[in-house]
């Protein structure tokens, strides 16, 4: 009997002793000094639209950066607050890792088509269809212009940057996309002295890939400056205007 209370007194001195001893070790020091932070660019191989340094930069400019500071004095919740009103994080996770430093993951923003609409609005449409605002950096998307309102760049031309971006080949001939005042889209090429002329924004898939047939069975053959204007509006239907000689 007194053999079986001491086991149970030593198991439970045990059980407590474990207990505090997680507990002590899980908590983080409110003196400890934070060492620095720990940065993760998701997609940062594809795309460098916010770097580690922008990043320091923005939370200095805050009095946020965490180095230095005691590690009961961090908010991460705050962190993630002020990096999510960068224009190129579309969100930030923050914590404090076991080595005492803040670590940071981002996830970038990336711009599919700029906007410059003749009522005067300038803005970029990004991956998820939101406006955002990066003045002041140089990014190589193809430009709509014209007749543009802010539904229309957000469900239509969002649709045409989300097909470019997928289609390496049409993301690099796609130089400008111009709206007429009858919502019909042109196409300036990189490659190619005319215009192409798509009619409605629909059926981007099927019409890009009828005209990519036609680049390389005719254009190829007969030159790509024959035409000034080529229309892929109707199904089934290529109708090329040759330049006047």
């Amino acid at each position: 009997m007194i053999k079986r209370i001491l086991i149970l007194c030593i198991l439970v001195a045990v059980s407590i002793y474990l207990i505090v001893a997680v507990t002590i070790f899980n908590r983080k020091p409110e003196n400890q000094v934070c060492k620095g932070m720990e940065l993760v660019v998701k997609d940062s191989v594809d795309y460098g639209f916010i770097t580690e340094a922008e990043v320091t930069k923005l939370l200095k400019q805050k009095n946020l950066y965490p180095e230095k500071k005691r590690i009961g004095t961090i908010n991460v919740r705050q962190l993630e607050e002020v990096l999510s009103q960068h224009p190129f994080i579309s969100r930030a996770e923050c914590y404090l890792t076991s080595g005492g430093k803040v670590g940071i993951e981002i996830y970038q923003r990336i711009p599919l088509l700029r906007i410059m609409s003749s009522n005067g609005d300038n803005y970029y449409i990004d991956h998820s269809g939101k406006i955002m605002n990066a003045t002041g950096k140089p990014i190589h998307v193809a430009v709509a212009t014209g007749f543009i309102d802010r539904k229309f760049a957000q469900q239509e031309l969002y649709e045409l940057g989300l097909y470019l971006q997928r289609n390496p080949f049409w993301k690099a001939q796609v130089e400008q996309i111009n709206v007429t005042p009858k919502k019909e889209l042109e196409i300036v090429p990189r490659v190619g002295d005319h215009i192409l002329f798509l009619g409605k924004a629909t059926d981007f898939e099927e019409k890009f890939s009828k005209l990519q047939t036609f680049y390389s069975k005719v254009l190829n053959r007969i030159g790509w400056n024959k035409y000034e204007r080529i229309s892929i509006e109707f199904n089934n239907q290529i109708i090329g205007t040759k330049k006047e000689d």
